[in-house]
């Protein structure tokens, strides 16, 4: 099953060429599968470099560290992102669990490598940059889905199609359906969400809807855009469980003014929200999102699986997708949850589109 993971990934999310630069960042716990990945990549003619932290390194560097040290950038990391030709992030977590740090370390660390996220963001948007995120299945994360380690493996094989007798085949399937919605979508210059708690709006006049089909995350299964900043007004509930700076946080309840977040509450975690706002950008929406995988049924906490399922919409704070047309820039970038299948309505200008989780028409 690695086996077909790896030639997944490489062969058809970054769909990679000899001659091109890749740069895989994970753990250590992800060994298996990056052996597989690094053996077909080498066997294409690409170049690839591997960067894998031991259980801890990033709690001892924040906990230790001093201003010299946190604000060290790898010279491959910055490299990697500003001149390689795709990047391939793998999580697999050995820990998941809060931990408390200094705050002016943690702003320290993230401002210092700011620039070269940017980079990042900057080079995938423009095509400079081929890149996906996908799991590969840890105890941690098993844990937090509420599943044994062997039923967490055969979760992520399936969102990933691998069970399907030709993965990439099923990939391109869903792409042609997303596409023709992706089509829909840019008849319209306003779209709004509304369910029992939720009426939301927002303008995409000038902005790009995004099919995403399995290039960038794999699994995927969604479409996307950003807003244009200004326009988004209303006010809506996140009823997916989510978490974020490793807490857990339920039912969050936003207002929305002219594009701004003017009020904020959540069940859980409120103190979560709070810090999160206090952050540059995050008061803003980066993305707004429909997910159309109805394969992944099950909320896992993992925004990577979560965000993708059928019959739901997301929205994300902060960082815009350069690639969309979007120009909030944040460390943050933050998808928030929201189920539409039971009374969910979306509209495109004054025309329904979308009811009780599924598309009127595709």
């Amino acid at each position: 099953m690695l086996e077909k993971y790896a030639q997944l990934l490489v062969d058809y999310s970054l769909y990679l060429k000899k001659g091109e630069k890749l740069y895989i960042k994970s753990t250590t716990l992800a060994a298996p599968l990056i052996k597989e990945i690094y053996s077909l990549a080498i066997q294409r003619g690409v170049i690839v470099n591997v960067a894998m932290s031991f259980e801890g390194q990033a709690d001892l560097l924040l906990k230790y560290g001093d201003d010299e040290q946190l604000t060290y950038v790898d010279p491959t990391y910055k490299e990697a992102m500003t001149q390689y030709d795709a990047y391939l992030f793998i999580r697999a977590p050995f820990n998941l669990d809060a931990q408390d740090y200094d705050s002016s370390k943690e702003k320290l660390y993230r401002e210092a490598r700011k620039p070269f996220t940017q980079s990042y963001y900057k080079r995938n948007g423009n095509g400079e940059m081929k890149r996906s995120l996908c799991q590969y299945p840890t105890k941690a994360s098993a844990d937090l889905a509420s599943m044994s380690l062997e039923e967490y493996s055969e979760f992520i094989f399936g969102a990933c199609k691998l069970y399907d007798n030709n993965p990439k085949e099923s990939w391109i399937a869903l792409s042609k359906m997303q596409e023709r919605i992706v089509e829909k979508l840019h008849t319209f210059n306003r779209i709004r969400y509304v369910n029992e708690n939720s009426d939301i709006s927002f303008s995409t006049e000038g902005r790009t809807w995004i099919n995403s089909d399995g290039k960038t995350n794999m699994p995927s299964g969604e479409v996307y855009t950003s807003p244009v900043e200004n326009s988004v007004n209303g006010y809506i509930l996140f009823d997916c469980p989510t978490r974020y700076f490793g807490k857990d946080v339920e039912n969050i309840r936003l207002v929305v003014k002219d594009g701004e977040v003017i009020k904020w509450e959540a069940e859980k975690g409120q103190e979560v929200l709070d810090k999160v706002f206090k952050i540059e950008g995050a008061k803003f929406f980066g993305e707004a999102a429909i997910g159309t995988n109805y394969s992944i049924t099950q909320i896992t906490k993992n925004i990577l699986f979560d965000e993708k399922i059928g019959g739901t919409i997301h929205m994300a704070l902060g960082q815009s997708y350069p690639q969309a047309g979007g120009k909030n820039s944040s460390t943050v970038h933050w998808d928030l949850i929201c189920k539409m299948d039971v009374g969910g309505k979306i509209y495109g200008d004054n025309t329904l589109i979308y009811e009780n989780g599924r598309f009127i028409t595709t």
